[in-house]
């Protein structure tokens, strides 16, 4: 029988966890002693380590505190020794040490073991806690004294208590703010102050004037901070009011508080629940309100939009305008992520989230934007597909983008199964869990966010897919099928389609990260199906110009009723209805045989009683459940022999009327179409960029549900195109919007000859010269 299995070896171990607890019970009970001073709690503490450790007759500890030191009378230099730091509001004051003064015995953990490492750590992370709240709660005691001194005395009082209090609390606030009134007050011009900056550093005319040599400046002492903030304040109170003083004070005390933040952000070491942990902190600290404009304020939004969301500088300098400190409170809660992640939110979540902001911000001067909501949304970050294929082994599926295209096409069947039959590690599990309990049994949409997605000149339209979940049944269930959403949407990656568009983009070599957004499907239930009343796409440059009274910035809506799929899939087989914003009196099909003939058939909704996605007829749905549909009226028209005819409200008989879905009273009434037209406009100003939305509605509200860049046509191609750009590739361009339907009426497409310059050519002519 082996040692580790015995039951000698078995009670020694229980006997050796009952010792570190029964220690770690002691500890606490002189921490939560709020009757001991910090110097009584260090000598009980002290006094009871020992007894935790394998050896206690052998064993001593010592606290060092600031300036302070206790220990055992027993403690001396060892070469057998432990410490761990003490740490208060994340700086170190001081460490606990724990050493043998004799040779003990050495297992395979070491002189010391596991557990007893840990319990060191657990024991000097609790004082750092007591010390803080400790801290705390003499500023507390101090601020209540200074709050009644604030309700009786004026603004001159306001200052000066503020100042007391710092003196007596917290020396490196008090120099942050004395140093900050110090170049406030130089920079007013005004000169006393510059003779105190000296103090600092040296002053400006000296600063100038030495600024190009080639040596070190001299390093200068700092003079008692208490003489520099007298003098200082003195100062301010001769050329500043009061109420400027207390204003200016307030403020930068604010801007201190930020500093844990950038340095959770900045750090190169830091992991994203660092950053989570460290923004939820700043949250209650500040009491929900941002930071002054400041640089600190400017710096901060930077990296923050840099962190969770792209460090492309176009997209930073737009974003950084719209978005607030505070816009990160709600999303950093709903984010899923692996240990250790360092992963950003991804394409389709950047857009999204920035129209988001930018539509609430115009809102204030634009009524029509104040009803545009976002759905409710869970982010995973673009690693965890990376910890997801380590986590089961499946590294090798990284060199797939390398293979040829055949073998790719023939391995992706493999290659899903592959990962269906794969895990989640137990976090990310449990993160999903929480996201379900969130959304509840309402219907949910999975999307892809890559990182490379959405973005100008790589859009990946319909390359990645997202999955529509009817999120009934029991959690487990529910859970279930969450995960093998999530799971095909990663194997996307690997699918011949994306591979083979990022060969032509030159993006094969870029490591390609999937990010996923959770989104609750925007609808109601209506009989047994849940879906939007109605949903689509809208772009802002029309492509489809069906009048020539129609310009190409009046923009596009491609809309069908339920969920927007067979709105942004091409079909053979149905027809969305077109509608161009900024002409919607223009429309395509005007003749009651090309209204019935044009009008989708069929819709896509969520069944919730077989927990499925489904395609039924338009005509059925509105039979059985027509009058169940909030302003049907809006969205039909009835048909008869020779004409047809917008209904009112009430007198629609489902069971007997011809109905065609045309949206002829929404388009009508002019609210809709003003508001989609307003989005596309306002988008695309400040986003500096014709854009591309999905939306839908509820009937009640309309949601964004995502936007980003349009896709450039044939005719926007610069001319004239620089020679090292191939010819076949303009061909190819054209063929595939040809091909796809974006630019169905085209007579012409761009060539560039050898000369590089552009020439129109018909389609006849290139297809006569093997050129198409």
């Amino acid at each position: 029988m082996k040692k580790e299995n015995s039951g000698e070896f078995l009670l020694h171990v229980l006997q050796e966890r009952a010792k570190e607890l029964n220690c770690l019970y002691q500890v606490e009970e002189y921490l939560n002693n709020n009757r001991l001073s910090l110097q009584e709690i260090f000598e009980g503490i002290i006094k009871t380590i020992p007894s935790g450790w394998q050896y206690p007759e052998l064993c001593a500890a010592r606290i060092v505190y600031e300036n302070s030191c206790f220990q055992t009378p027993n403690f001396r230099s060892s070469t057998i020794s432990e410490s761990c730091n003490i740490k208060v509001d994340d700086k170190v004051v001081g460490y606990l040490e724990v050493i043998y003064t004799e040779e003990v015995p050495k297992s395979e953990e070491g002189y010391f073991l596991e557990k007893e490492s840990k319990l060191i750590k657990t024991i000097a992370d609790r004082i750092g806690q007591t010390i803080l709240r400790r801290q705390m709660e003499q500023i507390l005691r101090e601020w209540e004294i200074a709050k009644k001194q604030l309700t009786s005395g004026s603004a001159s009082t306001e200052w000066k208590i503020i100042i007391d209090l710092l003196s007596r609390t917290d020396d490196n606030m008090l120099l942050h703010v004395c140093r900050k009134m110090i170049n406030y007050l130089s920079w007013c011009g005004i000169k006393e102050a510059v003779d105190i900056l000296q103090i600092f550093g040296t002053g400006k005319d000296e600063h100038i004037e030495k600024f190009e040599q080639n040596y070190p400046s001299v390093k200068k002492p700092l003079s008692s901070i208490t003489c520099i903030c007298e003098k200082t304040f003195e100062i301010a109170s001769k050329h500043l009011s009061d109420s400027e003083i207390s204003l200016r004070l307030k403020k930068w005390i604010q801007e201190e508080k930020a500093y844990f933040l950038i340095k959770a952000v900045d750090s190169i070491d830091s992991t994203l629940k660092g950053i989570v942990d460290a923004i939820n902190r700043y949250r209650n600290m500040i009491e929900n309100k941002d930071i002054l404009y400041s640089p600190t304020e400017r710096w901060l939004k930077t990296a923050l939009i840099s962190r969770f969301f792209s460090e492309n500088l176009d997209y930073i300098n737009i974003a950084r305008q719209y978005i607030e400190i505070s816009d990160f409170y709600d999303i950093v809660n709903k984010i899923i992520f692996p240990a250790g992640s360092r992963g950003k939110l991804g394409g389709k979540s950047a857009g999204l989230f920035l129209a988001q902001h930018v539509l609430k911000r115009e809102s204030e001067n634009k009524p029509l934007l104040q009803s545009v909501k976002t759905p409710k949304t869970w982010y995973i970050t673009s690693d965890t597909l990376t910890d997801f294929l380590h986590y089961n082994n499946l590294e090798e599926l990284k060199e797939q983008k390398y293979k040829e295209l055949y073998e790719i096409r023939m391995d992706y069947p493999n290659i899903i199964q592959l990962m269906k039959n794969s895990h989640f590690p137990p976090e990310i599990v449990r993160s999903l869990s929480m996201a379900l309990d969130d959304f509840g049994n309402t219907p949910l949409i999975v999307r892809s966010s890559s990182l490379l997605e959405d973005q100008a000149g790589t859009s990946f339209s319909g390359k990645y897919k997202s999955l529509f979940l009817a999120n009934q049944g029991s959690k487990q269930e529910r859970l279930e099928a969450l995960m093998d959403a999530i799971i095909e949407i990663y194997a996307s990656v690997f699918s011949p389609d994306p591979i083979q568009y990022r060969m032509e983009k030159g993006l094969l070599d870029f490591s390609e990260e999937m990010g996923i957004m959770i989104q609750e499907v925007v609808g109601l239930k209506i009989g047994r199906y849940y879906m939007p009343v109605f949903a689509g796409v809208a772009f802002s440059n029309n492509e489809f110009r069906w009048s020539p009274r129609i310009k190409r910035e009046d923009g596009l809506i491609r809309m069908v009723p339920g969920l927007g799929t067979r709105a942004v899939d091409r079909l053979s087989d149905d027809f969305p209805i077109l509608v161009s914003p900024g002409q919607p009196g223009l429309r395509v099909n005007q003749l009651p045989e090309e209204i019935q003939r044009y009008s989708p058939k069929k819709i896509d909704v969520l069944n919730l009683e077989k927990n499925t996605f489904e395609t039924i007829e338009v005509s059925e749905l509105l039979k059985e459940y027509g009058d169940m549909i909030p302003n049907v009226h809006k969205y039909v028209s009835v048909l008869k022999n020779d004409y047809v005819s917008k209904p009112l409200p009430f007198t629609i008989n489902f069971s007997k009327d011809k109905l065609a879905v045309s949206f002829e009273g929404l388009i009508s009434d002019g609210v809709f179409v003003k508001q989609i037209d307003l989005i596309l406009k306002t988008l695309k100003e400040k986003l500096d960029t014709p854009i591309d939305i999905e939306f839908a509605h509820n009937g009640e509200n309309l949601y964004l549900l995502q936007c980003r860049p349009q896709s450039f046509s044939v005719d926007n191609v610069p001319s004239p195109i620089p020679k090292d750009i191939p010819p076949k590739d303009i061909v190819f361009t054209a063929k595939k919007y040809i091909s796809n339907g974006r630019i169905p009426n085209i007579s012409y497409i761009v060539y560039v000859d050898p000369d590089g310059y552009n020439k129109l050519h018909t389609l006849d002519d290139l297809v006569s010269v093997g050129k198409a």
